[in-house]
């Protein structure tokens, strides 16, 4: 089932990542261009590099002039994960140009691309999840409390893939269709953001 081929691909890009643990460390894709193998670990990249922007800008000492620089690409960052998604539907879209949709079909409420970039963010989450429940240093009952919420994790790793596999195969069968919108982002645009046309004037 796709899910279970992503999986390791993401798992893969956040355990490469973490060999640096360094947000400024450029990605090397292990994968050809041409590739959906590419495209998947690039993902997942960005969501990596994105969790970690995270983490760093919630520092309460952070200075100001270097959290308004993160900010920004913050961003820039999430606009390349939206990006994305749309290169992984376009990917899903051609690869079922050809299925007879049934006139029963129904949409679903994501495209399957946005299911993946769930499981992206899942699998980041068990991963770190992972790092506090053996943190040596921290206290049984953190460890403890940690491992029962990456139990809960791992539940949701199954049911989300189940769910993401159940939908590739009712579209490919024809049982349902998939429709894309673009996601339109307002906040980078500075023909649609306020704050961004009216300093033009």
């Amino acid at each position: 089932m796709f899910s279970q081929f992503a999986f390791p691909i993401f798992e893969q890009s956040i355990n490469d990542y973490h060999k640096f643990d360094d947000v400024n460390q450029p990605i090397s894709n292990p994968y050809p261009k041409e590739k959906i193998e590419h495209l998947l670990y690039a993902k997942n990249w960005v969501d990596t590099v994105q969790w970690h922007y995270e983490d760093i800008i919630r520092d309460p000492n952070i200075d100001p002039v270097e959290a308004l620089v993160l900010k920004r690409k913050i961003d820039a960052s999430n606009q390349v994960r939206t990006d994305m998604v749309e290169y992984i539907d376009s990917y899903f879209l051609q690869k079922y140009a050809s299925v007879n949709v049934k006139l029963s079909a129904k949409i679903n409420s994501e495209s399957p691309a946005w299911a993946f970039d769930r499981l992206s963010i899942l699998a980041l989450k068990i991963y770190h999840m992972n790092e506090e429940a053996t943190r040596e240093e921290a206290s049984a009952e953190h460890r403890a409390k940690c491992q029962e919420k990456l139990n809960v994790l791992l539940e949701q790793k199954k049911d989300l893939t189940t769910a993401i596999d159940d939908l590739l195969t009712d579209i490919e069968a024809g049982d349902k269709y998939m429709k894309v919108y673009k996601q339109m982002k307002m906040y980078n645009d500075d023909e649609l953001n306020p704050v961004l046309y009216q300093n033009k004037k």
